[in-house]
Order: structure tokens, then sequence, then C-alpha cells
């Protein structure tokens, strides 16, 4: 079945000659569907459907059963022959009927080609009302295997009838197999609670505080007063030379931010614009400000693959020449910043570029990392590259493409250590960046979101709005363990796509939802009574605190830190009279 323009696409599933409707069936299967509606309607808005974290990244010689036991693809009428216009081969798919607005969707399957040996397949869902539409994932597929493909959406409007197909580019595809495919809905307040709960289990832990006298008897009534000192989880924006000496934007940073990196100041190009010709006096003031507010500094990078922002002296290099250069930045880098830093981005964005590797061979980032490790073995060693949660559409950083880097790479010898994932977003599809994180953390690596912003092509209130989701979802999956802004404030007040105070260091509305967050995400203060049995229970978020007691004339205090564990932190404090 072959669907071109707008009005052939409402035909073909519309019209009594159309192949997915004939006819002697049309009447049956419409009084089938609208009973299938009525039964699904209850399951999609029950509170027992839990969101599902599963994802595979292997190959399988068997598919893995259907997620939700499939949804409502359960009652989807499927078509084995489905065509577009648009390049590339289309089958099969499912038409789903009444898709709403509100709704939250969570799609997965499993996938497998005849041919070539391996093709990237894309889900997409189309809608006929105005012939959108949109990527909702993608999978690295290969001809002698199941591959997992997992991905979400939400719809822009309703949509009476939409089209769930799938995609290969590949001019030599055939046959595209699906198995196990699943689509499961949820309400807005059922995902929001999700990560109300994933937050509980992997940000906050239970505490116990177990007051007794100096006899060791339990206190009845003692109050108890716990603060907040530290935060655990790191959360932190971009930084550049504007900060420095600027006393308003230190204070306004510091009050926020337990985590920094540098937008400029490390790249090659600023270090060493000439050959021999290092200059570390800026990076060194702002690694001297991070530090003295106990913060932790990313470091930012090590080498850029896309050759527009390699230094102009170092294109010139060939063979020898380049590879003495290289080791010598790794070098002079790392030795001089040892220990200084947490993380290192050591190949930038190489998903999309391979200025290095195209000159110098493709074991040259595996010289990188293993010069790197030697260099500072205590700082952890990320790869770092754009539009792998931001996008479907982009190939090049697909979940399943950014799998086979690192593990082409680990095959060379490189031990992985942490995934970057810069986040330059326009509208966010949700969904679609919880699969991509389910996807990657099965790797069990540290993952980071590292240069979150919001596009500019947005008025200020929805830059606020999208920002908020994306930072709740990344605080929220319990494979990410920190979140940095993109939002260096540049000399005339601008940023690179998004800000979050003005000049005057008034928050604009992005600005808001980052002090709505904190907020939200810290225990700040929390008091209480003990019990009829001593104690004092609460939950609290991860970090350290400091907790007094008073009963009458007895008082005790001290501190206590919060890791994540699944245990309940128990505390027995013991009064002792006032001095």
């Amino acid at each position: 079945m072959a669907i071109g323009k707008k009005h052939k696409e409402a035909a073909a599933l519309s019209s009594s000659s159309s192949p997915l409707l004939p006819a002697d069936r049309k009447a049956l299967l419409l009084l089938l569907l609208l009973l299938i509606v009525l039964l699904a309607r209850p399951a999609a808005s029950s509170d027992g459907v839990r969101y599902d974290y599963r994802a595979y990244t292997e190959c399988k010689s068997h598919p893995e059963p259907a997620l939700y036991n499939g949804g409502i693809l359960r009652w989807a009428n499927k078509v084995t022959d489905f065509r577009t216009e648009d390049d590339g081969n289309y089958s099969p798919a499912f038409v789903l009927y009444n898709m709403s607005a509100a709704t939250v969707y969570s799609f997965s399957c499993w996938v497998k080609i005849d041919r070539p040996t391996t093709a990237h397949v894309k889900a997409k869902i189309l809608t006929l009302a105005n012939a959108a539409s949109q990527c909702l994932g993608t999978a690295l597929v290969r001809n002698d295997c199941w591959s997992f493909l997992k991905g979400g959406f939400t719809l822009n409007s309703a949509s009476e009838t939409s089209v769930l197909y799938f995609q290969t580019a590949s001019p030599n595809a055939s046959t595209i197999s699906i198995r196990s495919a699943s689509l499961q809905p949820f309400s807005p307040e059922q995902w929001n609670q999700h990560r109300e709960d994933r937050i509980q289990l992997n940000r906050k832990r239970f505490v116990n505080v177990h007051v007794a006298d100096s006899n060791g008897s339990r206190v009845v009534g003692a109050k108890v007063a716990v603060h907040q000192i530290t935060r655990d989880f790191p959360f932190g924006s971009a930084i550049s030379r504007t900060i420095l000496g600027n006393k308003l934007y230190q204070e306004w940073f510091n009050k926020r931010f337990n985590a920094a990196v540098f937008e400029n100041e490390l790249k090659w190009y600023a270090t060493e614009p000439y050959p021999g010709k290092e200059d570390y006096t800026v990076a060194d003031q702002l690694l001297q400000f991070v530090q003295a507010n106990d913060a932790v500094a990313r470091g930012h990078n090590i080498f850029w693959e896309d050759p527009k922002y390699t230094p102009a002296w170092v294109k010139n290099l060939t063979g020898s020449q380049l590879r003495a250069a290289v080791s010598g930045r790794i070098e002079s880098l790392l030795s001089r910043y040892k220990g200084d830093f947490v993380h290192w981005d050591v190949s930038n964005e190489m998903l999309h570029f391979d200025f290095y590797e195209n000159r110098l061979g493709g074991n040259a980032t595996v010289d990188f990392f293993d010069t790197a490790k030697r260099a500072d073995p205590l700082a952890t060693l990320f790869l770092n590259d754009f539009n792998v949660v931001e996008v479907c559409d982009d190939l090049s950083s697909s979940a399943d493409s950014y799998v086979s880097r690192l593990r082409q790479l680990a095959d060379g010898g490189v031990t992985f250590e942490g995934i970057g994932l810069e986040g330059h977003f326009g509208k966010p599809n949700i969904p679609y960046v919880r699969a991509v994180l389910d996807k990657l953390g099965t790797l069990r690596l540290p993952i980071w979101l590292t240069e979150i912003d919001i596009s500019s092509s947005f008025d200020p209130k929805t830059q606020a709005a999208y920002l908020e989701e994306v930072l709740r979802e990344g605080f929220a999956h319990p494979s990410v363990d920190g979140i940095m802004l993109w939002t260096a404030m540049d000399t005339n007040a601008s940023c690179y796509q998004m800000c979050l105070t003005n000049q005057n260091f008034t928050n604009l509305p992005a600005g808001d939802v980052v002090d709505k967050l904190l907020g939200e995400w810290q225990t700040k203060e929390t008091l209480g009574t003990t019990n009829d049995r001593g104690s004092f229970n609460f939950s609290a978020f991860l970090g350290e605190y400091k907790l007094s007691v008073t009963y009458l004339n007895l008082t005790a205090e001290g501190t206590f830190s919060l890791a994540h564990s699944d245990d309940t932190k128990h505390i027995n404090i013991r009064l002792s009279p006032s001095r």
C-alpha cells in the first residue's frame, strides 16, 4: 500500500476500498474497535501500571517478551505492507485510533532485518489528520539476531487515526521483522508519580533517629532538628571568565550550584592558541573560584573532534608532529590539574566528527584515553556528544551508535568510565529521553547530562517549561549521576542559548525553574519530636546533615551523612546535661 500526500493518507485508512479496511469487514471492525477502546481505557489509567525501566543493548537470538504484555498494541490492527513517498523502506505498521495529546506513550519492540548485515531502523508515528510524522525510537539492527528498540512520544494534538510504522534508510534493506511490540499509555499524573517514586528510591533515604538518656532509656518527646549542609547530587552550570571579579555573579552562582564546568577556557584553542605558547591564567582563576566554594569541576575538554574548533596551527600538522602535539596537550593539561577535575571529556563529539582519528588512525582515541589515565588516574574519563537524548533522527548519535562506539574502543583496550550527554534541546520528547537513558543505563557507567539548555527559538516561558521537564526527568532517572546547565553568561549578559538571569542577576523564568527544583530537591530543615519508642523517622535527600536534639536540660549535637542505600539509616543519640 502506498501513501503519499495528505489526502492519499486519509483515503488509505478511511475509504471503503482501502486494503486496511475492506468493505465487507469495515462495519464489524468498527464495532470491535469501539469495544476495544472502551475496554482499554481503564487499563490505561490504572494506578497499577508502573513504568518498566528494562532495556537491552545486546543482540539476542530470541526476543524477550513484550513489556506491559504489549499494551494497547494487543488490539491494534497490523499492516504487513506499508509505504509512504518518503525515502526508505516501510514495513510493517500498526493502525491506532483515538490517540490522546494528554497521554505519554512508551514504545518498545524487538527488530530484525533480512539484509544488509546492519542498518538503523526507526520507529515513527504518523497522524493522518495533518500528515505529520515524528520519530519515536531507533535501533541499530542486525540480520542474525534481534535488537531492542525503545522510545516513546507525546502528540501535539489528539489524533483519530494514526499509524506506527518502521523505516530503514538503507537502500539494500529488505524485510523488517518485528516481535514483542508494545505501546503503553501513561497519564501525566502517572508519569510524574513514577518520577517521584524514583526520586524517593534513588535520591533520598529513610532515617530513624533514636534518642536515649545517659542510662540508655528511651526519651519520649525530645525535639529533633535536622539541617542539610551539603547536597550529594551534583547540579551545576557552565561558567566563563565573566564570573571573575563579578561579586554579584559569584554570589548568585554559589547560592545555587555545587558543580561547575568551564565553557571554553580549557579548550585547546584557548590554552595554546599558538604552538608552545600555553596560557592557563584564566583557567587557573576559574578553578580557584570553584574550589574556594567547595564545588566539583568537570574538565571540558581535552580534544574536540570537530575541525572547526581545532587550533589553526594543529590543523597543519601531520604524522609524528601531530602525535607529539596531542601527547604534549594531554601531558601538559592533566599534569597541571592532576586531581583537580572530577571528570575529563577526553574526546568531544567523536560520534559526529573524526579529525584526530582521520589523521592519526583508528587507535588515536585509545591512545588518548591511555595517556590521560596515566596522567591523572583519579579523574573519570568521559566521551561527550550531542543529539543522543535531544533528537531521534540523528543516527550518528543514537543510543545504539553510542554503545557501538564504546564497544569498539573497549575492544581496543579502553576502560570506559563515563557517558556524557550534552542535551541541547529544542522541544524535548520526554518519553524518548527516558528510553535512551534506560538503554544507556544498561552499561552500568556514570551518565551525566553535561550541557543542558533549551533553544533560544522559544520564548522565555516556554524555555522554562521545557527545561523543567528535562531536569525532572534527568534528576529522577536512576542512571543519571549529575546535571550541568550550559548557561554561562557572556560579557554582554547573553548566553549560548538560554540564560537563567539578567545582567542585574534577577532570575529569568528558567532561573525561577532552577530555584524551584533546587528547593524541592533538598531537605532544608526537618523538625519533629520522638514518639513513644523514643524515635523520630523521616525521609531526606542524600548529603551531609547537622543534627541537634533537646529535651528539658539535655542536649546533643552531631553530623551525619546519607549515602545511597536501600536500608534505613539508624542514628542513636545519647543525651547529656547542658553545660
